[in-house]
């Protein structure tokens, strides 16, 4: 509470009880002006009146009493505000420890050293804030988010059994028993078969013993509803999702974190979807638990969609979802997010999940385009919601980059046909011989063959036509200039219009792309249709090239068309002038556009199709 507002709640309360008590006082004063009177006439009345003015003696006693009971109140309250304020003005002087740790932004105002600290290790050890999860109840309440028509839904009662896999890797106890809890109280007793805990190796001892005594007073409420299975090394995300649905028995499959809790009425706009259709794999809609207070943010229905680089992302439906006027229905997704819930047969039969797929990422963009190409469908329940932490690290490496891409190169290699390449682009690497040791991939092969899977353009036309095929490349990369070869050409600093020569990197800022149609891109390429690139221009005015949206710089009239090819010079088709590098008066190179010198350009892949 704010200063003002504290002082004004303490003036209210304070003016309330000088009324009361004042207001007793005037009646008070009446009682003994009554009783002087009566007292008086006492005097010539009959002996039995007497009786009256003792029951008037009485009622004054009893008001001395009340208002002498709201003056120590009021005097208490005094009192402890003073206490309060005492208290909050020593807190103020709390040295903070981590003025620049993610964790204390905007919570954690109140802590001592001590519970900083604390709060601080847990933070760096699960990537959020575990100390205020081991003081949150288990059985917390959070808010209902659903779209509002989705209370009005009746579902069967003749729904599939549920099995519930939450799969872990050093989590904190506090967060994986509220996950239980909260499945156990918002899943109906007869649609819940198990919850299969899937331990990929953790080394926190919390989730050993004490885990056990949890499930211990599970099982004195649901015996047996608590499964554990632990791997005997750390094995990765898909492999500890592939053993918790190996381990179900229910009719459905749930796949889920166990940094979730899930929401009111969660499991049965799931479960009745598969009754309807049991060759649609599903997943809820999340919201987002924040890593530092664990509140809750609400997100909205929205397909799971995925770039070239096979990095997940939100996206909106196809317009026919939006023109339905209904958010409670189903939405068509591209892919799923990692949560996935499932007809655990038919998951099987249509191959399960990539299990050559190491530690992390690409193994559910992998599940999607194959559910859609071999027969499946993927759908974004609205009216279904899980509350997920969004943690600021991640348990299995510091960067995850060099994983996501050896996995994007195996979904590529096996279910992308001909625009496989778009992945080897979009990493930056040779379109032959990328070097880079994806596994055998010839079980997955012969899965494709067997289950009959459409081609993948195919999926670009009818799933997500949003994802632009890229088509016209002739070469992409590092654009060095033979003068300078340890110099690359870089988008420069952001914001910003003006492209620099920069020490090599190959980083994204370096990433260039040469089209067909003369457009020279510079800083990355967009995987997506309705996202612009930014062209490198010739404004026609001063030595220093441009950079724009390709979309502006056209409405700008301005000249972004080059010729070039390997080895030769970059020049613009209209001003003939040339992209060059020049060494200023500091001594230091300049990108710049000038007359042609002769100098030469080489980009780091070319495309061999053209």
């Amino acid at each position: 509470m704010h200063r003002g507002s504290r002082m004004r709640s303490v003036w209210i309360k304070g003016s309330l009880l000088v009324f009361t008590v004042a207001t007793a006082l005037v009646y008070l004063g009446s009682i003994q002006k009554e009783v002087h009177t009566h007292s008086e006439r006492l005097q010539r009345a009959h002996h039995n009146d007497s009786v009256r003015s003792e029951g008037m003696l009485r009622r004054m006693e009893k008001m001395e009493t009340d208002i002498n009971r709201l003056l120590n109140l009021m005097n208490n309250m005094e009192k402890k505000d003073a206490n309060k304020a005492e208290v909050k003005k020593e807190r103020k002087v709390v040295r903070k420890l981590y003025p620049n740790s993610y964790l204390f932004r905007k919570w954690g105002e109140e802590l001592s050293e001590e519970e900083q600290k604390e709060a601080e290790q847990l933070f760096q050890r699960y990537g959020y804030n575990a100390f205020l999860s081991d003081r949150l109840a288990l059985n917390r309440e959070i808010p209902d988010t659903r779209p509002l028509r989705c209370a009005e839904k009746k579902y069967p009662e003749d729904l599939p059994s549920i099995s519930i896999v939450l799969i872990y890797l050093d989590e904190a106890l506090s967060v994986i028993k509220r996950a239980i809890r909260s499945i156990i109280d918002k899943t109906p007793a007869r649609l819940l078969k198990e919850i299969i805990l899937v331990d990929d190796h953790s080394s926190n001892e919390d989730l050993m013993e004490k885990l056990d005594e949890y499930v211990s007073s599970i099982h004195e409420e649901r015996p047996d509803l608590v499964k554990k299975v632990r791997h005997s090394e750390q094995l990765g995300l898909t492999q500890a999702r592939l053993s918790g649905w190996r381990a179900a028995v229910g009719d459905v499959v749930a796949i889920l974190d166990a940094h979730i809790e899930v929401h009111v009425q969660w499991a049965e706009p799931l479960l009745a979807r598969i009754k309807e259709d049991r060759t649609i794999i599903l997943t809820p809609v999340f919201d987002k638990v924040n890593f530092d207070d664990l509140t809750l943010n609400p997100y909205q229905p929205a397909a799971d969609a995925f770039d070239w680089q096979l990095w997940c992302m939100y996206e909106s439906f196809r317009p026919e979802w939006y023109a339905l006027k209904d958010e409670t229905q189903p939405g068509k997704s591209p892919s799923i997010m990692g949560i996935l819930v499932a007809d655990r047969k038919f998951f099987g039969e249509i191959g399960s999940l990539d299990g050559g797929m190491k530690i992390y990422g690409g193994e559910n963009v992998e599940l999607g385009i194959r559910v859609w190409l071999c027969g499946g469908s993927i759908e974004v329940i609205p009216c279904s919601k899980i509350a997920h932490i969004e943690r600021a690290t991640k348990p299995y490496l510091p960067d995850l980059s060099k994983m996501v891409k050896r996995n994007a190169l195996r979904v590529a290699e096996v279910w992308m046909d001909e625009y496989k390449r778009n992945v080897n682009i979009a990493w930056n690497v040779p379109i032959e011989n990328h070097g880079v040791d994806i596994g055998d991939v010839s079980e997955r092969k012969k899965l494709r063959e067997r289950l009959n899977c459409k081609p993948f353009k195919w999926y670009l036309d009818n799933v997500y036509p949003m994802l632009d095929p890229l088509q016209n490349l002739l070469g992409y990369g590092a654009l060095i200039n033979d003068l300078k070869p340890d110099l690359c050409i870089d988008q420069g600093p952001m914001p910003g219009s003006t492209p620099i020569i920069y020490g090599c990197h190959y980083y994204t800022p370096q990433h260039c792309y040469y089209r067909t149609d003369g457009q020279l891109y510079i800083g990355g390429i967009k995987s997506h249709k309705y996202n612009s690139n930014r062209c490198l221009v010739d404004s026609g005015a001063g030595v220093y090239p441009g950079l724009y949206e390709c979309r502006v710089a056209k409405q700008k009239n301005f000249s972004m068309l080059w010729d070039f090819t390997q080895n030769g010079p970059i020049q613009n088709r209209e001003t003939k002038r040339c992209l060059e590098i020049a060494t200023a008066e500091d001594g230091y190179y300049r990108l710049v556009i000038q007359r042609c010198s002769g100098q030469r350009w080489k980009i780091q892949n070319l495309i061999k199709d053209h």
